[in-house]
């Protein structure tokens, strides 16, 4: 084990890994701003759905959080440089995972990705080279890496894609029917709106996303295999990049290719002029059993968060009780309308709620399908009409359609939502059974 974590390699592939990453995050964090994405989703609202025990995590006031953004990016662009690599590097993850934090109506599997990365860059020695902090303090520099900081990159992406593979073998999956719906959306692009709605299309996307996920870091790994395999996830990512509109993750996806590849390959291409380190040393610290216990306890987590859907009563895709953390990457479609009757207690008078005047219409659309959503949605009322002295009850009636099917009713229009406790492991009676 030793051996395997401890023995040093040539540090070229981390060494590009955080210029790349470094202006990724900074494209993503400027990007965010100019394509009106914080302003739909962290301005414009009256409050946003955070993460359940992060209610207290709420935007900055006004035009606010644009500066927050730009600073975030203003970390990115330090980050690539190297200058305070580490400093910035956790100001970024910190920034980055209290956006992350306090808004999930725009929630995904890559902003998930983007918060566990921010945090494992603090910790590795990506600085050591090509880096302003090297400038200022040549006694950082370094030529080599302990393997630890290779593999951690690899065994990530492998949880990751193994899951993402897994949960795509379901029926709904398997026979199309959630490719079509999420093509239908988008029959409107130029040049290949058409194309996608061809039911070869389909199979191909299917199948394809199927194989590829689970295939494709054992196959980077291989020798023989890694080229093709590299040609097939540029192929693979650009038309997630193009069909999907997922920011920067089909890029930084390619570049997690810099930790497959050999050094030497790396180094030839970037970094010409830098030496390249062949002494292979073993240098094992003397706190290698705690290192070694921190990354057990971290991979046993990765691997079990997503395990925990079957815990739960029910289909996720219908409670979405354990939906997030897991790499359950786009597989379902889900559309529903809700009804929320507030009662006065004092009175026992129905006070009519407009969803317009609270939600906006993306958070309109998650307030009528997931249950946690509705939950938060229900609590807030409570709150608000608390706050003119009245103590209210909340009830829902919420009939939804996953992948297409017949909608049937969500919620237990008897149970009053504003007293009810959230449990994170445990599931809600109050969500009805999906068959």
């Amino acid at each position: 084990m030793n051996k395997f974590l401890f023995k040093h390699i040539d540090n070229s592939g981390l060494i590009v890994f955080r210029i790349v990453f470094g202006l990724l995050c900074f494209l993503e964090s400027v990007g965010a701003v100019f394509t009106g994405w914080v302003r739909r989703t962290l301005i414009e609202p009256e409050f946003t759905f955070s993460f359940i025990g992060f209610e207290w995590l709420q935007p900055l006031p006004g035009n606010w959080m644009y500066a927050y953004y730009i600073v975030m990016g203003m970390f990115g662009l330090l980050i690539m440089v190297g200058y305070k690599y580490r400093f910035s590097m956790f100001m970024f993850a910190t920034m980055w995972t209290a956006t992350y934090l306090m808004q999930k109506s725009s929630y995904n599997n890559h902003y998930y990705l983007l918060f566990i990365l921010s945090y494992l860059m603090v910790f590795l020695p990506a600085h050591r080279y090509a880096s302003l902090d090297v400038r200022f303090n040549p006694s950082l520099k370094r030529i080599s890496m302990p393997s630890w900081c290779k593999w951690i990159f690899v065994i990530q992406l492998f949880i990751l894609y193994t899951y993402a593979s897994i949960a795509k073998l379901y029926p709904d999956w398997l026979d199309t029917s959630v490719v079509a719906l999420l093509m239908k959306g988008r029959a409107y692009y130029p040049i290949i709106g058409d194309l996608l709605q061809k039911e070869w299309i389909h199979y191909f996307i299917a199948y394809g996303g199927i194989l590829f996920d689970g295939l494709i870091i054992p196959l980077l790994l291989l020798k023989r295999t890694r080229k093709y395999a590299f040609f097939i996830s540029i192929f693979f990512h650009l038309f997630n990049s193009i069909v999907f509109q997922i920011g920067i993750f089909p890029y930084l996806s390619l570049a997690f290719s810099l930790f497959f590849f050999e050094p030497k390959t790396v180094r030839d291409i970037f970094l010409k002029k830098k030496e390249f380190y062949t002494l292979n040393e073993l240098k094992v610290p003397t706190y290698n059993k705690l290192l070694i216990g921190i990354f057990s306890i971290y991979f046993l987590i990765h691997i079990a968060l997503p395990l925990r859907i079957h815990y739960f009563e029910d289909n996720v895709l219908w409670t979405e009780e354990g939906h997030r953390l897991s790499w359950r990457m786009m597989l379902r479609a889900k559309r529903g309308t809700v009804a929320y009757t507030v009662i006065d207690e004092a009175t026992n008078n129905t006070i009519p709620i407009k969803l317009n005047d609270y939600l906006t219409k993306k958070q309109q659309r998650s307030a009528s399908t997931k249950p946690d959503f509705i939950w938060q949605f229900a609590q807030r009322l409570k709150k608000d009409f608390a706050k003119h002295g009245k103590s209210v009850k909340v009830y829902v009636r919420a009939y939804v359609s996953v992948n297409g099917k017949p909608s049937k009713q969500l919620i237990d229009p008897k149970v009053d939502l504003a007293n009810e406790e959230w449990y994170h492991f445990k599931h809600h009676d109050w969500i009805l059974p999906s068959k």
